[in-house]
């Protein structure tokens, strides 16, 4: 063998050694760590680290938990949320470029000869005691306008939907980055022994498809996969070997993790991996699940006013009602974050049709999840964020008419709402211009929108980091700003 090979077999050989040591340490720390106890108080100048029980945040939270509902593919503002009842005027003219210049155009549209001037189909109301704005699509969801902070001077630069959802969810267009509900599982910790920290749901709107997807979206990223998200499946078994086969039953299955346990332990020993010791944890909580999850999605307990409250669908898995109701039972059980995502709102052609489709799905159950929270004393400790990852355009994909139109991807301005846990109902935050185009008042990007999250949940955003290739990262990345004027 070669000098040279040599030198490399020593230096891996003590790359494993020092891997190892720091391996060991890392669980000797944790153990006295539980020793001296997981709910003892941190200093604030703590770093964050891997957290098996509630901790104290860095300052008292307004909120215990967060029901993220996500409305993929692009819902559109100005028939939701951001009237423009002068574009009646410019009905069909064309937008001019001053306003939206051909480079802003993507290419699914940029070929069209005409850019018409698409007004709204739909009226907007003056909601509640506040008179908040909103569409006559939401009726349901207007009746708690006094509860709700819609934000219409959201900001994003990425246009396409992967990149655009990757962001909001994760801080960053490119994947691979820890998604939010992993950062508060490792900042704050679990509140529950018998269920996930961070649950993510989907459903697809009774309308077209919808673009897919992807299980990164509630990943853990480079954080330790114990942090990851679990997803309830919308159809078959909703936690996959969640029920045991025949034959087997609970006893036979807690001598098999009894023994499994001590198998990953024994590897543990052997190779230091910090991985195992998650494994391990995985499979506690999935013996733990098999009771606890039959039991979270047994509506037998639910009065019929109750299941009336969240509409027709609430019984049929998969759907947005359904999982409306999952999550107020998740959020009861002490589940910490819990995502819906709802396909269906990348409406390019046949908007009125489709987004009518889209919102008889959402609205109704919506609406029931926030009177639901408030009926069980919850509203005030939970914050609700209903959000998408971009708006649409002004102009018409397509043919124009005043029954029908379609919208292009828009990331200069879109429209989110808040509610619950320390945020001022019955209010508008920033504005768009006259066509809906480009935020003149108060532009937001996602990372303020996500240190806004990160604050009422007791966290500093600029202080939640964990330590990757050379440097320290966080949900916001360098940027995010809390949006203070929007909190009680």
């Amino acid at each position: 063998m070669k000098s040279n090979e040599i030198a490399n077999l020593e230096h891996n050989r003590s790359l494993i050694n020092r891997r190892f040591f720091l391996g060991r340490a890392g669980v000797g720390l944790a153990a006295l760590n539980g020793l001296i106890g997981t709910q003892c108080e941190a200093s604030a100048d703590d770093h964050p680290t891997l957290h098996s029980g509630p901790v104290t945040a860095h300052f008292l939270p307004k909120a215990k938990r967060i029901i993220y509902l996500f409305q993929s593919g692009g819902p559109s503002q100005l028939d939701l949320f951001d009237p423009k009842p002068g574009l009646m005027k410019r009905f069909g003219e064309e937008v001019p470029k001053s306003i939206y210049p051909d480079e802003r155009k993507t290419t699914m549209s940029n070929a069209q000869t005409k850019f018409g001037t698409a007004p709204s189909a739909f009226k907007f109301n003056k909601c509640g005691q506040s008179g908040l704005e909103l569409s006559e699509l939401l009726p349901n969801v207007s009746q708690m306008a006094d509860d709700m902070c819609v934000i219409r001077s959201m900001h994003t630069q990425a246009i396409n939907h992967d990149p655009a959802i990757t962001l909001m969810q994760s801080g960053s267009q490119i994947p691979g980055r820890p998604s939010m509900g992993a950062w508060l599982s490792y900042g704050l910790g679990s509140e529950t022994e018998n269920l996930p920290t961070f649950v993510a749901m989907s459903s697809r709107g009774s309308g077209k498809g919808g673009q897919p997807i992807y299980d990164r979206l509630w990943g853990s990223g480079f954080l330790p996969s114990i942090h990851q998200g679990v997803k309830f499946r919308n159809q078959g078994s909703p936690v996959l070997d969640i029920y045991d086969p025949a034959g087997v039953n609970s006893k036979v299955r807690r001598t098999m993790l009894d023994y499994l346990g001590k198998l990953n332990e024994l590897k543990f020993q052997s190779s230091g991996d910090a991985e195992i010791q998650t494994r391990i944890a995985q499979y506690e909580l999935a013996g733990k699940m098999q009771a606890s999850v039959p039991e979270l999605l047994d509506f037998s307990q639910e009065t019929k006013s109750s299941l009336a409250m969240y509409g027709k669908d609430v019984r049929r898995q998969g759907s947005y009602a359904f999982n409306c109701l999952v999550a107020r039972r998740l959020a009861e059980r002490g589940v910490r974050f819990i995502q819906l995502f709802h396909q269906g709102w990348d409406q390019h052609g046949n908007l009125p049709k489709q987004i009518r489709k889209q919102c008889i799905d959402t609205d109704q159950p919506t609406a029931a999840l926030i009177r639901d929270l408030k009926l069980r004393g919850m509203f005030e400790d939970t914050l609700i964020v209903w959000a998408g990852e971009f708006g649409r355009t002004v102009y018409s994909q397509g043919a124009l008419t005043h029954q029908n139109y379609g919208r292009d991807h828009h990331g200069n301005c879109f429209s989110v709402w808040l509610a619950g846990a320390g945020i001022r109902g019955g209010m508008s935050y920033g504005a768009t211009d006259d066509y809906s185009v480009n935020v003149v008042e108060n532009k937001l990007e996602p990372h303020d929108l996500n240190a806004t999250i990160l604050h009422q949940m007791g966290i500093d955003h600029t202080r939640l980091t964990y330590p990757f290739q050379g440097r320290d990262y966080r949900l916001t990345d360098v940027h995010g700003t809390v949006v203070r004027d929007i909190l009680s």
